[in-house]
């Protein structure tokens, strides 16, 4: 007799498992609650709430940890990390019904939209022209465009309008689904371009982009809400701002109004001061609240929530060690709903690491992120180098699909 220790199977796996075996069909659905142990970490749970999800959690199977003190009350609130299969979460659903005290009736509704949004794996982002980018069928690569001289990696920088395009043009042959094209740096220390500036290196860049590829995706990388609002008219169809809306107070209104996607990243402060002594209680925890707060910002002011890409901003005010936790934990940020951008390439983090001090050097320490993020189901990841990361996602998603 041999036992096989296997990985969380897809449906797809699971369905061919159940008729490999000769089980009933029917028993899909009760078989595909059961096929991964959930992990939901909640903070501040009344003690009285935390001694009765305990109870409800172990008669179902699952477990919840707590405060040693929580069974005694002796402290009033505590954090929690419930353990258990999506089944039993389920279940846990229904009786949360009957309990509306001590919290647990707000607990419910966050629950509720954690296994929701964990379990959401597709998003179709609408674009300027009746177009859709969809995402999360695999692994989709960015390209990173610098209409600048003064980007981190020499590799990225094309000044040149000309030189711009051509490269453009090249990573879309190479496997690029977005080009994001920027025309200020935001590597740390660097210092802001004016607006005006900003425009005239990146709109003429898009619209001969536009002009001599009519299909293509391309996004603008900026803070500013006059250069979104030139860039989309010249051609762009999503807008990359890495400040989150906190850089320019017009920012959010104006991509209501524009009505076009955009991407929210996590950062702090500035470029200029961001990696002055960053510092997390807990650096996951922490940068999921403040996404969801990014997001909540832009729904009120119009935004529409089904046009948000989160991105959890590595590198931009985080050393380090909040880089790779972040890089570990990336499942944590599906329960926010939205599809995710990661975007590590060459980035100093990958050089620490491997001790490697030029950009130049760290292509490996790139490709072996965006395997990561491949294999983790990230929708969307931005590079500098699209032919060796798009060949890499391919790669990984064959294995993902293989069965």
């Amino acid at each position: 007799m041999k036992l096989l220790l296997l990985d969380c199977l897809d449906e797809r796996e699971l369905l061919y498992e159940i008729d490999r075996i000769g089980a009933d069909r029917r028993s899909f659905p009760y078989f595909a609650a059961k096929d991964e142990t959930l992990l939901l970490a909640a903070k501040d749970l009344d003690v009285r709430a935390a001694n009765a999800l305990k109870q409800e959690m172990l008669s179902r199977g699952g477990d919840i940890i707590v405060h040693k003190r929580t069974i005694d009350c002796g402290v009033t609130h505590t954090d929690a990390l419930l353990m258990g299969t999506p089944g039993q979460f389920s279940r846990l659903l229904e009786k949360l019904a009957s309990m509306p005290y001590w919290g647990l009736d707000e607990f419910k509704i966050a629950l509720g939209a954690a296994l929701r949004n964990a379990r959401r794996r597709s998003w179709d982002i609408s674009l300027p022209g009746g177009r859709t980018l969809s995402l999360g069928d695999k692994t989709r690569i960015m390209g990173i465009l610098n209409v600048t001289g003064d980007s981190f990696f020499p590799g990225s920088r094309h000044l040149d309008p000309g030189d711009a395009v051509r490269n453009a043009l090249s990573q879309f042959e190479e496997g690029a689904d977005v080009v994001d094209i920027g025309g200020e740096s935001t590597r740390p220390g660097a210092p802001d371009v004016p607006p005006e500036e900003e425009c005239a290196r990146v709109v003429p860049v898009i619209s001969e982009i536009r002009r001599l590829r009519p299909q293509s995706i391309l996004s603008i990388d900026t803070r500013k809400a006059s250069v979104a609002e030139a860039a989309v008219k010249a051609g762009a169809d999503i807008v990359n701002d890495v400040s989150g809306l906190r850089y320019d107070p017009g920012m959010a209104r104006t991509l209501s109004e524009l009505r076009v996607p955009v991407i929210l990243m996590h950062s702090r402060k500035t470029p200029g001061t961001m990696q002055e002594s960053p510092s997390y209680n807990h650096v996951v925890s922490d940068v999921w609240d403040e996404l969801e707060k990014v997001l909540e910002h832009a729904t009120r002011a119009g935004i529409e929530k089904e046009a948000v890409i989160l991105d959890p901003g590595l590198g931009f005010a985080k050393d380090a060690a909040h880089n790779m936790s972040l890089l570990k934990h990336l499942k944590a940020f599906r329960t926010l709903g939205r599809p995710l951008l990661v975007g590590h390439s060459r980035k100093s983090t990958i050089g620490q690491v491997l001790s490697l001090p030029s950009p130049e050097d760290r292509l490996e320490g790139t490709l072996a992120i965006t395997a990561l993020c491949a294999w983790q189901g990230i929708p969307l990841v931005r590079v500098h180098d699209v032919r060796e990361n798009s060949r890499v996602a391919r790669m990984i998603e064959a294995i993902r699909k293989a069965s």
